[in-house]
């Protein structure tokens, strides 16, 4: 490692598309090259497509092949790994990383941070028992945490016992830039949806159970048949791919609403996508701070979403009543979305005044700094 600059290292459970993932790689690309080290170490490996998204050229990765369950290996391979690298700080990331600390006690790391940046979907609100116990356990070898939302945060404190001044709470930040409008915006809408003048209502994500586009689906088709004059004035555009396609695709074709909804696939152009959109919807189960809504209203669209974790952070206050919903109400839901179906103007309108909340504070720069100062603090 380069003399003079602090050497980081980063555990996380994979390197891949994801909202965890996508923070690590904006937080290495704009914290300043000529003062950091990074080294990514990965249990279960990187997607080399989305390695390509880091920019920089002091970053390096390593991959420890953690077997599912209890690896031993695991702990043997990270230790010999930390004595040869020597970094400055280790920072782990959700659950499936903490028990890394203890190597990084062990190695002596003169600073140990620790992040919580969601929820796993097999401990959805950290209820699990013996999470709360392992986390308890290991406090003691952390120095600092690190929490996206207000929820995280009293979790921490509450059921962990973390003391309240080291833990920094420190929120996702968005490229305002990136999501800018572009004036000669291509049309990105296949020519044979025919969704001329349509109020696209969109989401983005990777397909899987936690991300619960099923509970979107079913509101987006409860919504239509309130409305069957707007029909076709209303669709439905589902950014992203996983397991849970064919399920949810089954689910469009069951409701007889495919004319109106478009799976548009993993994409590498996520603002252009956006702009296809009016109004932004996030389903899910649990979040911590969600990237895609930070992004959405850097695009300019309102939101709605399920009231969960760190969402609730992100909104406008003006919107915490009407466009914060719960899980598993479907007609709650189809409520918020019907009325931008019934006056399509209002989102254009409350998308601009979304936009400005969003850059006045959630700039990327801002979430950069905060943790350029965490990393500059000494351990204690």
């Amino acid at each position: 490692m380069a003399p003079g600059k602090l050497h980081i290292v980063h555990v996380v459970y994979r390197f891949d598309t994801g909202g965890l993932e996508n923070g690590v790689v904006n937080l290495i690309n704009r914290l300043p090259e000529e003062q950091y080290e990074h080294s990514i170490v990965t249990q279960q490996g990187a997607n080399p497509e989305f390695c390509r998204r880091l920019t920089t050229s002091n970053v390096q990765f390593f991959d420890l092949h953690k077997a599912e369950g209890t690896d031993l290996g695991y702990f043997i391979r990270l230790n010999q790994l930390l004595k040869r690298l020597r970094p400055d700080i280790l920072h782990t990331r959700n659950l499936s990383a903490l028990e890394s600390q203890l190597v990084g006690w062990w190695r002596r790391i003169p600073l140990r941070i620790h992040g919580e940046h969601g929820w796993d979907m097999s401990d959805i609100g950290g209820v699990n028992l013996k999470y709360q116990k392992l986390r308890r356990l290991l406090r003691h070898f952390i120095h600092r945490y690190v929490a996206l939302s207000s929820e995280s945060r009293r979790y921490l404190i509450d059921k962990i016992g973390v003391k309240e001044q080291y833990i920094s709470h420190i929120c996702n930040g968005v490229d305002t830039q990136k999501f800018q409008h572009q004036q000669a915006l291509p049309s990105v809408l296949p020519v044979e949806l025919q969704w001329h003048d349509a109020l696209v209502f969109g989401t983005v994500g990777r397909l899987a159970e936690v991300k619960n586009q099923a509970y979107l689906i079913d509101a987006f088709a409860r919504l239509l048949d309130r409305l069957p004059a707007q029909r076709h004035r209303l669709a439905l555009l589902i950014v992203g791919d996983g397991h849970m396609r064919d399920k949810l695709e089954q689910q469009v074709r069951v409701a007889g609403i495919g004319d109106r909804v478009w799976f548009a696939g993993n994409r590498d152009d996520v603002p252009v996508m956006m702009q296809a959109m009016d109004v932004f919807v996030l389903p899910s189960l649990a979040e911590g701070i969600s990237n895609t809504i930070l992004e959405a209203m850097a695009s300019g669209l309102p939101v709605i979403a399920t009231r969960v974790g760190g969402n609730g952070d992100l909104v406008m206050p003006g919107h915490a009543v009407d466009h914060l919903v719960p899980v598993g109400e479907p007609e709650r839901l189809a409520d918020a979305m019907s009325r931008y179906a019934l006056d399509p103007t209002s989102a254009g309108i409350e998308g601009m005044r979304v936009k400005k909340h969003c850059q006045r504070l959630f700039s990327l720069d801002t979430m950069v700094c905060k943790y350029h100062d965490l990393y500059q603090q000494k351990a204690g």
